[in-house]
Formats: structure tokens, C-alpha cells, sequence
């Protein structure tokens, strides 16, 4: 993990408030999480391929971490 210090608009911080409740996350970070996994799968492959190589690295992170996650719940 990586901590960041990011300075956002009001509106931004309101979606993210939005998106947090809405899909029961604890926190915002989880939030910034969410809003990238959806933004990486909804993607246009053509991008490049280097994203398409990081897009799919990502993806394996993301199910190893999901299946962590609820293997403590």
C-alpha cells in the first residue's frame, strides 16, 4: 500500500462521500479504489499496450485481494 496526501474539490470529496455510502465502503480510500477498478474494467483496451499489460496485472491484484478479503470475513 501506498499512503498519498491528495487535495481534491469539494464536489469531488462529495462523490466520493456518495460512492462510499452507497456501496457500504469504510473509507474514502476505498472509495478512490473503487472508482479506479470501475474506470480500469470500463476502459478502452486501445489505449495502449502497456495499460492493457498494467490493466491486467491490476485485475489479478484485485481478485487476489477480493479473495484475501473475504477469506478473513
Amino acid at each position: 500500500m501506498v499512503n498519498a496526501l491528495i487535495k481534491i474539490k469539494k464536489e469531488t470529496n462529495k462523490v466520493l462521500n456518495i460512492v462510499k455510502a452507497t456501496h457500504g465502503l469504510r473509507d474514502k480510500s476505498e472509495a478512490v479504489e473503487f472508482v479506479v477498478k470501475k474506470f480500469v474494467e470500463n476502459s478502452d483496451d486501445e489505449l495502449s499496450p502497456l495499460f492493457k499489460a498494467q490493466k491486467e496485472k491490476m485485475r489479478e491484484l484485485w481478485d487476489n485481494e477480493e479473495d484475501e478479503h473475504w477469506n478473513k470475513v
